[in-house]
């Protein structure tokens, strides 16, 4: 363990008072993300940093004094990333939160990575603009958040995900130096890519403060459909027949029985007791909504749809995918859930709906499914009473064979929520020793001490921490 008594004072002399706190309370409501049976140490102190030259010299002092220091944004992780390691300082960049630049003419934005995705959204709306990448935590989630783990959302099916919208990025390194990755232009390929190494990395190579993002004209009001079936393996056909008909929905969505049961019972929103699935698709393309939503509808009567409701206009659509947004606040009011992440080829998705089925039948416990069936990234619930030990045992198993039926499949352990604590031990089996390797080898040149949100995504051992 460093020096946290030497580096809290040089700290407080060099960024003044109120930059640093102590208040047991406040480490602790500060200590986890919103991930859940994910373990948090105690912080011994908390920085907010107001600039970019105030976290190079948190880290800095950090790394003279060989302290780790682990970023935080708005803790909306669902991966144990942000959570406090023992003696850490956390390193919150709320206050880090101006849009710096919003340029119509090249349609870019340059943003600190404590704007929150939503108003970021806005601000570029109101010059015509569109900033697509939409988490589910849009209306609290910050872009540094978004960029650490490289997040997607809803609308990834026809946009992608945050990474795809990133150009360049500023980051302060583990020793404190700026470096600045990336360009502004549209097009540029000298050098290695750096600023793509840093997303997704989750505060383990260095910490963003500035990102360049590109934008696009802002997006049509989307038009919406949903069709109601009594077989998720037929849902499933549907949506590979759709998008292998050539149509680029903006949003294609499925929730599975359990689901849709939980939010019925949540929302009333009354769908037929045999539903099995629920597709949802949207499109905003100008010239062809219509016409999208019809090629929708055709494939999901053909493939055996109890129903097909089209909107007419978007408020009707609104009313339409209401369903799948209430599916985080009823598993919230349910208990407790672990949230999986798994991403597996379109063709294998009815292998992945079916076998997250057989997992709940044989550890015996709630399964539901739900995510973005248009890229394979489906979002597996784990729903148990944690005040039941012998059930939270089964929860925890059934969470690791989801994972592993998603390898199995040919897919990931994590679509777009990352990798953090909760998926660390899952990493090897992914990416193979010579693939993890090659990322420590990457960790050791950027952060030698191990100083940046150690234990996250790489395990380094031992040999880091004798360093110090």
């Amino acid at each position: 363990m460093g020096d946290v008594d030497a580096v809290l004072a040089q700290l407080v002399t060099e960024l003044g008072p109120g930059t640093v706190l102590t208040d047991p309370d406040v480490l602790r409501t500060y200590s986890t993300d919103a991930a859940r049976f994910c373990p948090a140490g105690t912080a011994a102190a908390m920085v907010r940093a107001r600039s970019t030259a105030e976290v190079s010299t948190v880290l800095r002092l950090a790394s003279q004094h060989r302290v780790p220091v682990v970023p935080q944004g708005a803790r909306t992780g669902l991966a144990g990333g942000a959570n406090a390691v023992d003696g850490c300082l956390l390193l919150s960049l709320e206050r880090m939160n101006q849009i710096l630049t919003i340029d119509s003419a090249e349609q870019i934005a340059v943003v600190q990575p404590g704007v929150v995705n939503a108003a970021l959204s806005a601000a570029v709306a109101e010059k015509g603009l569109y900033y697509p990448p939409d988490p589910a935590s849009w209306e609290s989630s910050t872009i540094g958040g978004n960029v650490a783990t490289n997040a997607g959302g809803l609308c990834c099916v026809k946009y992608g995900v945050t990474g795809d919208w990133v150009r360049g990025l500023e980051a302060v390194l583990a020793e404190g130096s700026v470096l600045r990755t990336g360009r502004a232009t549209a097009k540029g390929v000298a050098g290695y890519d750096l600023t793509h190494l840093f997303v997704g990395s989750e505060g383990t190579l260095g910490v963003v403060t500035e990102v360049t993002l590109s934008l696009r004209p802002q997006a049509n009001m989307p038009l919406t459909a949903a069709a109601i079936f009594t077989d998720v393996g037929a849902a499933c056909t549907a949506v590979n027949e759709y998008l292998s008909s050539g149509v680029r929905p903006s949003l294609l969505e499925l929730m599975d029985g359990p689901t849709i049961r939980m939010v019925s019972a949540y929302g009333k929103l009354g769908f037929p007791p045999e539903t099995e699935a629920v597709l949802i698709a949207q499109s905003d393309d100008e010239h062809r909504a219509a016409a999208d939503l019809d090629a929708f509808a055709e494939v999901c009567w053909r493939l055996g749809a109890g129903e097909v409701v089209v909107a007419e206009n978007p408020a009707e659509g609104e009313l339409l995918i209401e369903a799948r947004r209430l599916v985080g606040p009823a598993h919230e009011s349910v208990g407790a859930d672990l949230v999986d992440d798994v991403c597996v080829p379109r063709s294998r998705l009815a292998d992945l709906l079916r076998g997250v089925a057989r997992i709940g039948q044989q550890h015996d416990v709630l399964v539901t499914c739900a995510g973005h069936a248009g890229d394979g990234n489906m979002h597996p619930a784990v729903v148990f009473d944690p005040a039941d030990e012998e059930m939270t045992a089964r929860a925890l198993d059934a969470f690791g064979a989801i994972m592993r039926l998603g390898l199995d499949l040919g897919g990931t352990i994590t679509g777009e929520h990352g990798v953090g604590l909760l998926k660390r031990s899952w990493l090897e089996a992914e990416l193979g020793e010579v693939s993890l390797a090659a990322h420590r080898s990457i960790k050791q040149a950027l952060d030698p001490l191990n100083i940046l949100n150690p234990g996250k995504v790489l395990s380094m051992g031992e040999s880091l921490s004798r360093k110090a």
